[in-house]
């Protein structure tokens, strides 16, 4: 399978990204960005072994210890650390053919990773909807891995038909939102006070894009 970048996704090989992924460029993008994720030098270098792929099921281990960094850092609803057995079925469940889980590998270590999920499971009427989700290691944020792994989603999610995406994140998530406006997605809606973390409430955000059309599904 290949995005409109020419950017190719399948399943076990690792493929070098296009000088578009190196040096991810979005529109509005301000380098004194206080983004966590964006590399203030513009981009990786050109001799950068980045990858992005689709992920395989030996790298679920690696898939977890990012997200309960998430987990503890309390960037994410879930307030204990999940075990690899608890994500079995989930990991299962993403068909790279459907809803692929993509990594950013660098020397065969992950570096971060996203996943394409079904939005409202199992409701037809909103098979053309995905959820996106994205998460960077705590030692390698500032290189750009979020913003390539979002933009390699969106991609993917067009090419897959899918004409809607939804990003769903904690009111207190700053950085992950200026990721998401500078990929285009706009806040489509908020829920209030929704979430208690420790003792303190917070919002939930709902941001969307659109990727596709009817007339391109």
């Amino acid at each position: 399978m290949e995005n409109s970048l020419g950017c190719h996704i399948i399943r076990s090989a690792m493929v070098a990204l296009p000088s578009a992924w190196r040096y991810p460029a979005l529109a509005g993008h301000d380098s004194q960005s206080s983004s966590s994720d964006w590399p203030p030098s513009g981009g990786w270098p050109a001799h950068s072994t980045m990858m992005i792929r689709i992920a395989q099921p030996d790298e679920l281990p690696s898939i977890l210890a990012i997200y309960n960094q998430a987990v503890a850092a309390r960037r994410t609803g879930d307030l204990s650390p999940l075990g690899v057995e608890d994500r079995r079925a989930w990991f299962a469940e993403h068909d790279p053919d459907h809803y692929p889980i993509l990594v950013c590998a660098e020397a065969g270590t992950v570096r971060g990773w996203c996943s394409l999920s079904p939005y409202r499971k199992g409701r037809m009427a909103f098979r053309y909807t995905a959820e996106v989700s994205y998460y960077v290691a705590e030692d390698s944020h500032r290189r750009g891995i979020g913003s390539a792994l979002l933009l390699h989603a969106i991609e993917t999610a067009r090419s897959l038909g899918m004409r809607s995406l939804v990003a769903i994140l904690l009111e207190t998530n700053l950085a992950s939102r200026k990721l998401l406006e500078r990929a285009g997605f706009v806040q489509w809606g908020f829920l209030p006070d929704v979430a208690d973390i420790d003792g303190e409430e917070c919002g939930h955000y709902y941001y969307g894009l659109r990727v596709g059309s009817p007339e391109e599904s």
